[in-house]
This record gives structure tokens, sequence and C-alpha cells, in this order.
């Protein structure tokens, strides 16, 4: 499957969940029915205040749960004790752990996202939560740190950014708050009977009786819930193994994190089981010990065996033997192994052309390989040094990303520097001029890009009057004049887009469901924008429309408008466009690269804005195109 397909199962899973809740529901309220004709016998009264009562309890311990989780996946790292990872940490377990981090974000094309560490579990575990990429949080227990070497860690990470680009994400996060309604009426049993020790008088038996059945009736709720659980995520599970092998280009760092699970002692347990139960389903490895039809993961055997098909249960015990007398640290393995130095490809020159057709590049949409996740290493390690802790320093992080979007001369820059000045102050306007000149002038196209993205942790830690204002400058600086470049325009609007997620996470990464049929304005205004971007004659320009608008829309005609606004035309197109269903962005995909390529060239700076407008559209692009 790829990136639009798994989308669209997503959403059906997301159906599914909905379905199997209200069986739930509706079982756990015949079972709260059949208790009351058990003792007050039919009447048909009582049995209505029954279910009207138990859905009434069920709705709002949903609703509550959803609410508290409104933060996104923060919310759920510090729920288990996550520490945050400094961006500029100096520990060489943490700094690896980070490196890993941003080069799969790079490589995958969303923005690095929020790392934790679990300080104190010793079982090798991790997970990745939140309702979008731009919210996305990526945690790591403190044994994956210790044991695992940079090869396994890759294969843990992948695994996990797996789940961020297939959708699992907000689909796990929602299943946290429905099921936590689903366990109301046992956690309010359980709640009565912790607080009811010293209770006297006549009232006592009845109180602690009404505690017992909801306390049982409450386990009819567990029962669904891990059956839910189950249902939803075994087969995610497998998903994500195959592609975290598909991404770090080897089977040995995946297969070795399993088999460090599988024989040592701790395994992949958590010491706080009550909050992994409720996070069993988004965990690496079975962090609970639930087993047969409540198992949320495939036994440790079954996936290391679907990565190395030859290895066998015996060798298991060996390695337990061997790790009893001396455990491994992944640091030391590292320099054994050579694991700490990398192989940097060079970055092709600025004016390269790409061979491309659109269901290529429809195809490596949220599907990095390994060669991108080499590209990925090399772009950020040809990024000068002084850019990377810009990116990584709270108070440049602003001036850095409005620099990048600094394109104007003259008159307009001018306006650019008067527009932050007005908004953030002067000092932070004449930073952003002097690093536009030096440090950014000579930068490579390719670079702009995963720069934004290394600094989007940073500026996402500022608060949120700040945030607002940053977003008002960066309208303003790309809006300063009429004759804004499609690249400044579109990175503008990217992290407009990004900033605006993570500020309220439960509000964005919904899939879409809409066609193609209805949008048939905004396709036309996107494509005639790329076309006129990528084909300075008039009549080539046409051409390209047409054929851009051929895979889109084949049996409509929608003349060839050119914008009068140029590409400010696009801001009415993104919401639109941003709310089609998974396979109709596929072809929306198509449709713009077939316009951007029609005259046979798609330079670098042309990819560069395919994967602008893919990611203004929850659609990441790899940092390379052409995959030789």
């Amino acid at each position: 499957m790829n990136f639009f397909e798994r989308q669209a199962q997503a959403r059906r899973n997301t159906t599914r969940l909905v379905l199997l809740f209200a069986l739930a529901v509706i079982g756990i309220v015949v079972t709260v029915n059949l208790v009351v004709l058990a003792f007050a016998g039919p009447r048909p009264a009582t049995l209505l205040l029954a279910t009207v009562a138990t859905v009434a309890i069920i709705g709002l311990g949903s609703l509550y749960r959803i609410s508290s989780l409104g933060a996104g996946g923060e919310a759920v790292a510090v729920q288990l004790g996550g520490v945050a990872v400094a961006e500029d940490t100096a520990d060489p377990q943490l700094r690896r752990l980070r490196n890993v981090v941003e080069e799969m974000s790079i490589a995958s094309g969303v923005p690095v996202p929020k790392v934790y560490v679990l300080e104190h579990e010793a079982g090798i575990n991790a997970f990745a939560a939140g309702y979008s990429p731009s919210d996305a949080v990526v945690a790591v227990t403190r044994g994956a740190l210790d044991r695992l070497n940079r090869d396994e860690l890759q294969g843990v990470v992948a695994h996990e950014f797996s789940h961020v680009l297939n959708g699992d994400m907000r689909l796990n996060i929602r299943l946290m708050g429905i099921l936590f309604g689903i366990l109301m009426l046992g956690l309010i049993g359980r709640k009565i009977l912790l607080h009811s020790y010293g209770i006297r008088g006549r009232g006592a038996l009845g109180i602690l009786g009404a505690a017992i059945v909801a306390l049982v009736i409450g386990y009819v709720g567990v029962f669904f819930g891990r059956m839910i659980k189950a249902g939803v995520s075994r087969s995610r599970e497998v998903l994500a193994d195959a592609s975290a092998v598909q991404f770090t280009r080897q089977t040995s760092g995946l297969s070795g994190a399993l088999k460090k699970i599988a024989g040592l002692r701790e395994g992949s347990q958590l010491e706080q089981r009550g909050d992994a139960e409720e996070v069993s389903h988004m965990l690496f490895g079975d962090g609970v010990g639930l087993r047969g039809l409540f198992a949320t993961h495939p036994p440790i055997l079954q996936r290391i065996q679907a990565l190395e098909p030859g290895f066998r249960p015996e060798q298991v015990e060996r390695l337990r033997a061997q790790w009893l007398a001396a455990p491994p640290n992944g640091l030391e393995e590292d320099v054994q192994l050579g694991l700490a130095a990398h192989d940097h490809g060079a970055l092709p020159a600025a004016s390269a052309e790409m061979d491309l057709t659109p269901p290529m590049v429809s195809a490596q949409v949220a599907h990095p390989q390994d060669d991108d996740y080499r590209r990925a290493d090399a772009l950020v390690a040809a990024m000068p040094e002084s850019l990377r802790v810009l990116a990584r320093e709270r108070e440049s992080v602003m001036p850095l990303l409005l620099a990048l979007l600094l394109e104007g001369e003259g008159e307009v820059r001018r306006r650019q520097h008067q527009e932050i000045s007005a908004r953030l102050g002067a000092r932070v306007a004449e930073r952003a001029a002097h690093l536009r000149k030096t440090g950014l002038q000579d930068l490579h196209p390719m670079q702009r890009l995963p720069l934004a993205s290394l600094a989007f942790p940073v500026l996402r830690l500022r608060p949120r009057p700040d945030l607002d204002a940053f977003l008002d400058t960066v309208h303003a600086v790309v809006h300063a004049d009429d004759h804004v470049s499609l690249f400044e325009y579109c990175l503008g609007t990217l992290l407009e887009t990004q900033v605006r997620e993570t500020l309220d996470p439960a509000r964005h990464g919904r899939t879409g469901r809409g066609k193609p049929g209805g949008v048939k304005h905004e396709f036309s205004t996107l494509l005639a924008v790329v076309a006129q971007a990528g084909h300075a004659d008039p009549a080539e320009a046409k051409r390209a429309y047409l054929a851009g608008l051929q895979r889109v829309l084949p049996r409509d005609h929608v003349p060839y408008e050119p914008p009068a606004r140029g590409v400010q035309a696009l801001d009415a197109v993104w919401e639109p466009l941003d709310r089609l269903a998974p396979l109709a962005k596929q072809v929306m995909v198509e449709a713009v690269t077939a316009a951007a390529m029609h005259d046979g060239r798609v330079s670098v700076a042309e990819a560069e804005l395919l994967r602008t407008i893919c990611g203004v559209l929850h659609c990441p692009l790899p940092p390379m195109l052409d995959r030789g």
C-alpha cells in the first residue's frame, strides 16, 4: 500500500472503531439492565433510567478523556513520566537519539517532532503520539537508549515514524479517549471501594454492593476495550515493522532491537502498568504482558522471524544467557561496529534537473526509503554548523525562519523590515536581515526546508502570544508586495500551517472525504500557478496547465486563467484541497507534478516547490525525488 491507501485504511479503521465502541456500549448497557432486572424486577422506568445513566457515564467519560488529550502527543508523554530532550543536549545518548529523529524527519518530509525519554523505564520500548505530524511526539525508554546501538535505535524510531506517516497516531489517541469511557463504571466502582473504609450505618452495605457490581460490570468494559485495541493495533504493528525496514535500508537494526527485547530480563515491559495499559496499543513492544486475543502486538518471535526467517527459538536462549552475563551497552556497540561514522553523499547542483513521472512522485509521498535517509543525512551534514546551532536556540529561531522568507530587494525589503519591527521588534528584524545577507546567502535550495524542519521544535516552545505574533509577521512578510515568489509564499504557508496545528492539535490532522469534482476551481487555480511558475512562455504554461488538468478532471473543461494575484491566489485553495479524500489527494499530487514537468525538466527549485505544496496539504515528500 502507498501513503494514500494507508490513509484511506486509517479512515476505515476509525469507522470500524466507532462501530466497535457502539457494540461495547450496547454490551455494557445489557449487562447493567440484567443486574437491574435481577434486583428490581421488570420495571420499564427503572430499566430506562439505568440505560440513560450508563450511556451518560460512558459518553461523559470519553468526552472528558478526549478533552484532556487535546494537547496532543505531549500530554501522553508527560502522563507516562516522559522528560523532554533539549535540542542542544550534550549527553551522547540523547544527542544520538535527536540525530536519528532529525534525520528521519527530514528524510520523510515532516516537521521534527518533540523527543521525550521515559527515564525510569528499564525495558526497551517507544511510542509516537499526536493528532498530526506537526504536534507529534516520539518517546523512547531509558532502556532503549542504554541497550540499543545506533542501527537498532534507528529501527525502533523508524517503526514509530511509520505510525506518524500512516495516519495511525490520531486513531491511537482517539482510541485512548473512547476506551476510557468504556472503563468508567469499573473505575467508579474501584474508587468507591478504595474510599469506603470506615463507612458505617444502614446504607454502607448497599454502597459496597453497588461498588462491587460496578466493578464487575467494569470488567465487561475491560474485555471489550482490550479486544478493540487488539483488533485495531496488531495489523498496524506488522505494517510498521515492514516500513521501518524499508526506511533504514536493512533488517538487522529492527531485528536486533526485537532480539534484545526477547533476550533481556526487562524485555519491553513498563513499570507504570496502569498507564501502560491505556497506551499499550501505541507502544513499540508489548508493555503490559497481554496475550492471545488481547495481544496488541504479534508474538516477538514471529516479528523476528518475519525479518529473519531462519531465526530459531533456541537462539533466544543463547542470547539470554550471553546478556545475563554481560548486558549490552548501545554506545559501546556503536564504537565496536563503527556505527558512529556516516557516509555522506554529495548534494546535486542547484541548477540540476530531475527525470520524474507523476506516478513516481505520488508513490514517494510519505514513503521514504534507504536512499532518502542517506540524503537526509547528507543534507544535515552539509549544512553550516552555525545555522544548525541557530536552529536550536530559542532566541535565534524566529529571526532565522524569517530570514528564509526575505527574498525581495530595495523597497520590498524595507517594507518587510518594517513589518517585522512592528510586530517582533527592531532587534529581530535586524538579525533576520543580517542572517539573510550572511548565513543564508549561499544556502543550497535543498537545505532550506530541512533547516526550517530543524528549527520547528524550538519555535513551538515559545508562548502562544509569541507564536501568534510570529504568524502575523510571517503573513505580513510574505505579502509585503504583489510579486511574491512561489517558494517564499509556500514556505510561509507551511510555517503557518504547522504552527497553527501545534497550537490547537485536536482540531487538525483529520482525514478528508472530499471529491475532485467539488473543488474544480481550486484545482484550476493551483495548476495555473504551478504552470506559470515553471514555464516562462504563456503558451507552454497553458499546455502544462492542461496536462495537469487532464490528470485530475479528464472529463471537465476548465479554461486556463492565470490568476491576477499570482501565487497569492492560493490563499483560497489550501483548506478545500486539504479536505480531499486520501485517494483524491494522490490524483492531485500527480496532476501538480504533470504540470511542473510538462517541459520535460524539473529543477531543484521546482522539486522544492512540489515538496512545500505537498507539505501544506499533508502529503509529505522526501528530500530528493529522483531515486535513480
